[in-house]
């Protein structure tokens, strides 16, 4: 697989990534499997993805323990991504970016992945309560103790209502993510970021519009979350099958039926673009190869549990789409419903 580099620090990763939240969290929880998430794991690392992206609320802690089972044996082969910031409570989620709470939070992390360093640790969300600057002193001082090896921090856009309608190149995000470059801005002169993950996407492009160029100007890598749109752009939902209570997705106004079947002529233009490259391409790695092509510091990492979803993500890192292809898939219409 393509390597592509995250950050000043020249860290080398797949070109393609494998999220692991959906192994444990988020997503319909009767349709997780230890084993055969073990197996796509596995499977990603065949094929030449080796950025691991899990965090320590994900489950909580399983997802870290479960990802741990696979670094016992594979560690050489993979960069292992965790987040630090957000605590999981019985029915709700807080913040928490105290300089003390960073350090224990990353020694439980190594525990339960089974390392002695982490390769990008990354702020989940910053404290309100907390200056970001001693967040991300402490997390600094991690580096510096030979437990991490590079930082990053998980954007999170301010939406209002709607999305603006904008052209399809910037997707109307302008001043979307204004509140994390600021962030940016102020940890940057603590402590270098060599990353910056947010969502980006066929159907969600606002990053596009200053948050990607922020990384570019500054060779920080941008690890793009969400690249196949929750799943809807793989073309393997259907209107109206509906979700189980605990996935996120039942509660998104974009997942309802009627605007899954409204938003069906954004799949049948990646059908059609990944029918033109032969019969076994999907319009998934039409969606992951739009991504790629945004910028050679952009990684998508796709989220899944299954190991053939893992292989055929990662075969969307060989697919090169054509200028026509591009054009195709920026012109596609703007997804409707709102993204709340």
């Amino acid at each position: 697989m393509e390597r592509r580099t995250i950050g000043a620090g020249a860290l080398s990763v797949g070109a393609v990534g494998l999220g692991c939240m959906p192994m444990s969290w988020a997503y319909s929880a009767s349709r997780r499997r230890g084993e055969e998430s073990l197996r796509a794991l596995h499977r990603a690392l065949d094929s030449g993805v080796t950025l691991l992206d899990t965090a320590d609320m994900y489950g909580p802690f399983t997802n870290e323990l479960l990802v741990g089972r696979v670094l016992k044996e594979r560690r050489a082969e993979a960069f292992v991504s965790t987040k630090v910031g957000l605590v999981v409570g019985e029915q709700h989620i807080v913040t928490n970016g105290r300089p003390g709470y960073v350090r224990r939070a990353c020694d439980a992390s190594l525990r339960r992945l089974q390392t002695d360093v982490i390769d990008l640790y990354q702020l989940h969300r910053a404290d309100p309560e907390v200056p970001v600057e001693e967040t991300w002193g402490a997390m600094a001082d991690l580096v510096q103790a030979g437990k991490v090896r590079s930082l990053g921090l998980c954007a999170m856009g301010v939406r209002g209502g709607r999305r603006p309608a904008a052209g399809p190149e910037n997707g109307g995000g302008n001043g979307l993510y204004d509140a994390t470059i600021r962030q940016l801005e102020r940890v940057q002169q603590v402590f270098p970021v060599s990353a910056v993950q947010a969502e980006l996407s066929v159907w969600s492009r606002e990053a596009l519009a200053a948050l990607l160029p922020w990384c570019v100007a500054r060779g920080v890598g941008f690890l793009a979350a969400m690249p196949l749109g929750n799943g809807f752009l793989s073309g393997t939902l259907t209107p109206g099958e509906g979700f189980e209570p605990d996935d996120l997705r039942a509660r998104h106004p974009r997942f309802t039926a009627e605007m899954m079947a409204a938003n069906q002529p954004v799949v049948a233009g990646l059908r059609r673009v990944a029918a033109r490259h032969g019969e076994q391409v999907t319009p998934a790695q039409a969606a992951l190869a739009w991504v790629l092509s945004r910028g050679v510091h952009v990684v998508p990492v796709p989220g899944t549990k299954r190991e053939r979803w893992a292989a055929e993500n990662a075969a969307a890192a060989g697919l090169r789409l054509t200028e026509r292809d591009l054009a195709e898939i920026t012109g596609l219409p703007q997804a409707l419903g709102s993204w709340e």
